[in-house]
């Protein structure tokens, strides 16, 4: 579903990008249609009878009434669309669509993330956590990635009484990490060193601080299929927030193109007031015809 969504996202930003670069030649454009010039001989002051060869033209200058002014640009960047509604342009229509789809897909990707992430919880708590505690706090993210990549934890401490022993099996999530804490500070990882050995204290430090513990422990092995289904729906959950953070960047782009727009055309028609003659047919002024 999201695969076929995301060509039309970025058909939508294609569009909405090329929107600033027509802003120019439709100024012109627009400029061209209002502003008619006046032909050379309409600009004497000399006034001629008409009858006597000559064509009389009413007009009367005229300053543009198009409101052009920062609070244009600034509405761009706070709604997009809202800028181009105040310098009254028809392309509000495409920002205004553009803002509400992402909003739109960023709401349903997160409400997809969160059924997902609730869902593979649960799974892990009624299923691989149940058989070792009966108080089962909800982990950190991290906590259930380690959980799809191991199939068990093990044990935080696989001899009961005394001093830690820590889990041996490097196939678990445990006894990876105690693999990888003798790898860091032991000389030889399968040589141990004295226990009262600075060596071996650092190597327990790092397992006492990243190990499962024993409330946090679980195991997949005789839950197959619940494990299959627990994979499938943390990466359905991570993709979700993944796509909403695309999304996320959609608007962002959405705001900084409309005001661009904003500000280009703002530009264009200040520039326009000063050197553009708007006329306005309500008077009489002669002028020869040629």
């Amino acid at each position: 579903m999201r695969a076929a969504l995301r060509p039309r996202i970025i058909a939508l930003a294609a569009f909405t990008a090329a929107i600033p670069f027509g802003a120019v030649a439709a100024q012109r454009s627009h400029d061209a249609e209002v502003t008619p010039r006046a032909p050379r001989s309409a600009r004497s002051n000399v006034a001629a009878p008409l009858g006597s060869g000559e064509l009389a033209l009413p007009f009367v200058r005229r300053d543009s009434t198009v409101t052009a002014t920062a609070w244009s640009v600034l509405a761009s960047a706070v709604v997009p669309g809202t800028g181009q509604a105040l310098l009254r342009q028809d392309r509000l229509v495409a920002y205004l669509a553009v803002e509400a789809f992402a909003w739109a897909r960023y709401r349903a990707d997160v409400r997809e993330g969160q059924r997902a992430r609730a869902t593979y919880r649960r799974l892990a708590s009624e299923v691989a956590r149940r058989p070792f505690s009966t108080l089962r706090p909800v982990g950190d993210f991290e906590y259930y990635e380690r959980m799809e990549k191991f199939v068990e934890s093990g044990a935080f401490d696989a001899v009961a009484g005394g001093d830690l022993d820590p889990e041996p099996d490097t196939t678990t999530a445990n006894g990876s990490t105690w693999l990888l804490a003798r790898q860091t500070y032991w000389a030889d990882p399968f040589t141990p060193p004295p226990i009262d050995s600075r060596e071996w204290a650092e190597a327990e430090r790092f397992y006492r601080e990243r190990a499962v513990r024993p409330e946090y422990r679980w195991s997949w092995r005789n839950a197959r299929l619940e494990y299959a289904e627990f994979r499938r729906t943390i990466r359905r959950s991570n993709n979700a927030y993944r796509n909403s953070l695309e999304d996320l960047g959609l608007v962002i782009a959405n705001h900084a193109l409309s005001t661009v727009d904003a500000f280009i055309t703002v530009r264009l028609r200040r520039q326009g007031i000063g050197e553009t003659q708007r006329f306005e047919l309500i008077g009489s002024v002669p002028f020869g015809v040629r």
